[in-house]
Formats: structure tokens, C-alpha cells, sequence
């Protein structure tokens, strides 16, 4: 157990990654007071404009404004403290033309983005990092392939004195978590749909491959159900984003509250025992680092 202040980082590809994948948790651990931290790496320049009434001329000549002050919002919304951009380019899709531009985060040197994720870590202290797992068979985004490269090794390095001296002091997180939606989740908020008459957005999930076989890798799962509207307001402020009007916002929140409250990460690293029984999933992020002598900033 630590007594230093809480702090939890997450790492998070573009500007609305960190509204659709661990937003509640993060508000339900501000609201506690543990210090909330974010990394984006790229400026999400590549993004498509998926709502209509947001695909203007004017936004489509500054999109990374428009996207980073989105961001901003999204920020605000889940209750994050602090924002850090690691400075990467948008490498777009797949064997898109636009990953060859050399200022693409994929395309960094990765001893480089390594040692810029190192240096935050070591300046915020964290005892809790959120990342990526090994999506790419679901969703091989070059970008998200590249958070989950660079993570493992950021929070090995964080600690060692021998790696990057000139990134900072060293510390070492205790917990690195991959965080994801299982399909137990996936199945829950697809029959909601269904049951409401309503065609399902999750169906297409189904269809590539997304299966219960990836849920045996979920290790916790963080009841978020009064945190819901702040992942909803996160989600609403990448307007260039989220259509207000689409299918991904119908589902209301006392449904989301009933079907499926929770969202699940997967513990990769931990330096800690967590106190959990064997087979029992944890219901905190920070299970065996609180200390009764800690205290927010």
C-alpha cells in the first residue's frame, strides 16, 4: 500500500477514445478524489465527420481545432484534472494514404513516444495506468496498436533509473490495466435495443468476430451507474463525433443502468496483491494500493 496521493492516467489514441472507453470510471474516481490524468497521442486529424450537421466546410478546413477543443469539453465532462498531448499526427486507418505522412504517431520512433508517455508518468505519479490491450485482430487502427506498443514498456521504464534519466525521476505505477468492452456488454446492450424495437447498432460487432470468447480476460469490473450522464456528455461533446440523433445515443441511461452498469478492464501488470479471492473479478482499480493515510491532492 502507498501513502502518496491517488492518481489514475489514461492513455487514449485520439480526442473521443477517452469518452467511449473507461469516461464513467474516471468520473467515479474524481468524484472520489483521486486525481484523474489523460494522455491523448494524436490530434485526430484523420477522424471522419460522422454527424451531419457538423460536416461544414469551415469544420472540415480545422478539424484538429475542432477536435481539440471537443476534447477540452469531453475533459471537463468526465472530470479529468489534467490533459497531455503526446504530440502525434493522426495516422488514419489501416493501409490508408495517410499513413505514410512521417509525423504520424505509427510512424514515430518508438524509443521516442516511449520516453514522451515516460516522462508524464513520472511527472503525475500515478499508481494506475489504463491503456490498450492487443486489439488489432477486431480493430487494427495503426494508432490504438501503437498506444498498447508503447504502454507496456512506458510503465516498465517509469521506474527504472537506467531508462530515459532525462525524462524525470523514476516511478513505478503499480497497476497497468487494458481497458475494453466485453461481449458480455456488447450482448446486453444489443437485446436492449431489440427488446425497445429498435434495430441495433452492436449487430455489425457480431458479424466480425466479436465473440464471448475474449470475456474470460476481464479481471474487473467498476460499477459506473451513477456516473452514466458523464460518459453521455463526453460522449455528446465530439460533435464531430456523435450524432446527438444516431443510434449510439438512444439507449437511454436508466436502460444502460439496468441491462449493463459496469465497465470491465482487463489487470496486465500489478506489483501489488489486490487482496481479491482467486476467480473473484475486483471492483476497484485500485484494490492493494489504498492506504488508510491516503488522501487526494
Amino acid at each position: 500500500m502507498v501513502d502518496a496521493p491517488l492518481c489514475l492516467l489514461s492513455v487514449h489514441a485520439h480526442p473521443d477514445d477517452e469518452a467511449s472507453k473507461g469516461a464513467g470510471t474516471v468520473a467515479k474516481y474524481a468524484a472520489e478524489g483521486v486525481r484523474g490524468v489523460l494522455v491523448c497521442c494524436t490530434g485526430g486529424e484523420e477522424g471522419d465527420i460522422l454527424n451531419p450537421a457538423m460536416d461544414t466546410e469551415e469544420v472540415r478546413a480545422n478539424l484538429h481545432a475542432v477536435r481539440l477543443a471537443e476534447l477540452e469539453a469531453s475533459v471537463a465532462a468526465i472530470g479529468y484534472e489534467q490533459l497531455y498531448l503526446l504530440g502525434y499526427r493522426d495516422s488514419g486507418m489501416k493501409d490508408s494514404d495517410s499513413n505514410a505522412h512521417a509525423e504520424n504517431f505509427a510512424n514515430a520512433p518508438f524509443d521516442e513516444a516511449v520516453e514522451r508517455l515516460v516522462r508524464i508518468i513520472r511527472a503525475e505519479r500515478p499508481q494506475v495506468v489504463i491503456t490498450y490491450g492487443d486489439e488489432r485482430e477486431f480493430y487494427p487502427h495503426p494508432d490504438h496498436v501503437r498506444v498498447h506498443e508503447i504502454s507496456g514498456p512506458a510503465f516498465d521504464a517509469a521506474g527504472d533509473p537506467n531508462q530515459f534519466p532525462e525524462a524525470g525521476e523514476p516511478w513505478q505505477p503499480s497497476k497497468l490495466y487494458f481497458t475494453g468492452w466485453s461481449a458480455r456488454r456488447v450482448r446486453a446492450l444489443h437485446e436492449a435495443f431489440l427488446a425497445r424495437g429498435d434495430e441495433s447498432p452492436y449487430a455489425q460487432w457480431f458479424e466480425r468476430g466479436f465473440s464471448e470468447a475474449r470475456d474470460g480476460r476481464f479481471t474487473t469490473f467498476i460499477d459506473v451507474s451513477d456516473f452514466l450522464a458523464n460518459r453521455r456528455a463526453a460522449l455528446l461533446a465530439h460533435r464531430t463525433q456523435v450524432d446527438p440523433d444516431g443510434f449510439w445515443m438512444r439507449l437511454p441511461d436508466d436502460v444502460v443502468r439496468e441491462v449493463f452498469p459496469w465497465e470491465e478492464f482487463e489487470l496486465d501488470r500489478t506489483l501489488v496483491e489486490t487482496g481479491t479471492p482467486d476467480g473473484e473479478p475486483e471492483d476497484d482499480l485500485f484494490a492493494g494500493v489504498r492506504s488508510v493515510t491516503t488522501a487526494p491532492r
